[in-house]
Parts: structure tokens; C-alpha cells; sequence
């Protein structure tokens, strides 16, 4: 199901997670969140604990996320750690969650890297790859897969995939290098991999909402927005840098970069809302690539053959 084209969500740019959350009682329910140990990913955790949700917490420690959530007032956590750049961290991570829990009624893909320095993650999958596209998008498709089982036990699931639109940085006449993943051909353009990884995203979204339809989980993607936290903090990349410096009249707070995570994750009015896109906590169409079933397919195909060893083909999303 789609929103008809004159929805208006009542919130905007300055709401904030706890503005579109008010009045939302998710006791009884279960959110996964990636990168939980701070930024927005600690906000959309604390905010949906306040509304009663169960947190299944991830970051790279454990000990992080459980310090993140230190001060919650409400709801519960349990915190994993899971490093989305490894592979067999996400198999150990997935296997000690199906152990503790049955069903997941939320997955929120906050974790990200951004501009980093070159890195090639080697050795993992079947071939090198480019950090970001190896984090942004192949962690959380190997993720969503193992948690496929516990997904598909929700009475209606949903799961809010963190893209951005940076995604327009991407390679502008490919779109996704699936002949090049690690970047080498092409040569490292920080901006322009990080588009590409964000891309990627956008285009997972469109292969799994198509693949969900007719189901009983959804799948919408979320521009947060230009938000100041630590996402590009090692970046060495001048571009990054001077867009950072000049980006203070559109920045937004914490609070605000997290309200359309919470809108798009737990909002009734979105309630079997599938393959959509949204920004300011409304729905934004994607353009250029972004809107390219065709290219989903292979690049779902490619991720498919870059994570064999470590997906599971017999669950929906891996089919």
C-alpha cells in the first residue's frame, strides 16, 4: 500500500521524535535498532523505550550501547554487539538473538559510515569491498536476512531503512559499480562512495517492498537529514569538510534528525505502508536511480553471491 499523493503527516523539519511518537503505546513490542550507542540511533532507542517498545540494541560493543542506554526510563534493553563491517560478527550476533527472542516487530537501519578514509574490507566476503557499501548496505543485508524468521513472526512488521540523500552522489551513469565494488577501478572519491553505498540502500529498500508486497512486512527508506553528530568525524575528504563547515542553516538537532526514524519505524498512519520514501517525517519521491527496479534486482543478486556463505536462501528476503 502506498499514501495517496496529498498526505500530509502533520509534522515537519522541527518535529522532533518525541513530537511524532506522543500518544503511540508500543508495550509489548519489540524494536531492533543498529548503531544504538549514540547519535540518532541512541535517540530513536531512547524515545521508543520511552513509548514502551523492547530494545534490541546493537553497536560494535556491547558495553557501549548498554552505556547509551543507562538512563531510560521506561521500556527495556538488551544489547549486542555487531560489527556490520564483519560478517561473521553479524552470524554471532543474529544466533545469540534468535536464541533470546521470537518475534521482532521493528528493525531500524541506523548504523552508518560516512567519508572515512579509504578502507578495503578484504577476506570476509567474495571479493573486496569498499567499507561503506560493505557497512551501509551489505552488513544490513545479512542482518535482515538471519532476522528474516524472528521478522516474519510479527503480526506486522516493518522495517525503517536509514538511506540518505546523499544517494545523488552516486556514479552518475551506472549508478551501483557492481564491477567495482571496492572502488579501485574508478579510483576512492569519499562523496561520491558514501552515495554509492547510500544508493545501494535505497535500491535494497525498493527490492525488499517489492518483495514484501502482499505480506504482512513493509519496508520504507528515511532521509534523516543533515544532522550535526559524529557520522563523518574521521573524514579526511575536503568536500565533507567544507560541506560541514557551511552546513549550519539546515542542520538540524539530534531530537529532530531522529523524528522521522520514530515516524517511518512505529507512526499508525504508516500501518501497511510499503516501498516508500520519506523526509521531514513525510513522504519524499526518490528520482534517478533510486527508482530503478531492474537494477534492485541485480544488485540483490550481487549481494546475494558477495554473502553466500553467510545468508540464508530459504527465508522470503533471501529468495
Amino acid at each position: 500500500m502506498r499514501l495517496p499523493d496529498n498526505f500530509k503527516s502533520g509534522f515537519n523539519r522541527k518535529s522532533t521524535a518525541e513530537d511524532v511518537t506522543e500518544g503511540v503505546d508500543l508495550s509489548g513490542k519489540t524494536v531492533l535498532i543498529t548503531g544504538a550507542a549514540g547519535g540518532l540511533g541512541q535517540e530513536s532507542m531512547r524515545v521508543l523505550a520511552l513509548r514502551g517498545a523492547h530494545i534490541i540494541g546493537l553497536d560494535r560493543s556491547k558495553e557501549s550501547v548498554e552505556a547509551a542506554g543507562a538512563g531510560l526510563s521506561k521500556g527495556q534493553l538488551t544489547a549486542y554487539g555487531c560489527d556490520l563491517a564483519d560478517p561473521d560478527s553479524i552470524v554471532a550476533c543474529t544466533d545469540a538473538i534468535a536464541k533470546k527472542f521470537k518475534v521482532i516487530d521493528v528493525v531500524l537501519t541506523n548504523a552508518g559510515i560516512m567519508a572515512p578514509p579509504e578502507t578495503i574490507v578484504s577476506g570476509k566476503y567474495s571479493e573486496p569491498l569498499e567499507i561503506q557499501f560493505a557497512v551501509n548496505f551489505l552488513g544490513h543485508y545479512v542482518l535482515i536476512n538471519r532476522l528474516m524468521p524472528l521478522i516474519k513472526a510479527a503480526p506486522s512488521a516493518r522495517l525503517a531503512i536509514v538511506a540518505s540523500e546523499g544517494y545523488v552522489t552516486a556514479p552518475k551513469k551506472v549508478g551501483i559499480a557492481l564491477d567495482d565494488l571496492d572502488s579501485q577501478k574508478r579510483g576512492y572519491d569519499a562523496l561520491e562512495t558514501y552515495g554509492h553505498s547510500k544508493l545501494a540502500v535505497m535500491l535494497m529498500n525498493l527490492e525488499l517492498a517489492r518483495r514484501f508486497d502482499g505480506t504482512s512486512i513493509t519496508a520504507n527508506s528515511i532521509h534523516p537529514g543533515v544532522i550535526r553528530t559524529n557520522l563523518a568525524s574521521d573524514s579526511t575528504d575536503f568536500k565533507v569538510k567544507l560541506i560541514s563547515m557551511f552546513a549550519g542553516p539546515w542542520t538540524r538537532t539530534i531530537g529532530q534528525g531522529a523524528a522521522t526514524h520514530c515516524f517511518v519505524a512505529v507512526h499508525p498512519s504508516l500501518d501497511g505502508v510499503n516501498g516508500m520514501h520519506f523526509a521531514d517525517s513525510n513522504p519524499k519521491q526518490p528520482k534517478g536511480h533510486a527508482l530503478d527496479q531492474e537494477l534492485a534486482g541485480r544488485l540483490w543478486d550481487k549481494a546475494r553471491e558477495l554473502a553466500a556463505d553467510y545468508v540464508k536462501p530459504d527465508n522470503l528476503f533471501g529468495t
